[in-house]
């Protein structure tokens, strides 16, 4: 779903992958995702899922921040 220029989705329950009572997940569009992956976990993130393709030329990928919140990231 979009509104106003910002894409919104809404990704089912999941125990394993992200369970109940968790906060949203925000994805961050970047123009390349190992790069920006890269970045992030030098600077102290830690992996949590992904990279997964999700459609022919667009991938996700989420880590958790050192005070252990998820972010996500979105892109080719």
């Amino acid at each position: 779903m979009e509104i106003a220029g910002v894409e919104v989705g809404f990704h089912p329950a999941d125990d394993e992958r992200n369970r109940r009572g968790a906060s949203p997940v925000v994805h961050w569009g970047v123009d390349d995702l190992d790069q920006v992956r890269e970045r992030l976990l030098a600077a102290g993130c830690a992996h949590h899922r992904g990279p997964l393709t999700i459609a022919p030329g667009r991938r996700i990928a989420q880590l958790r921040d050192p005070f252990g919140t998820v972010v996500g990231i979105e892109g080719p």
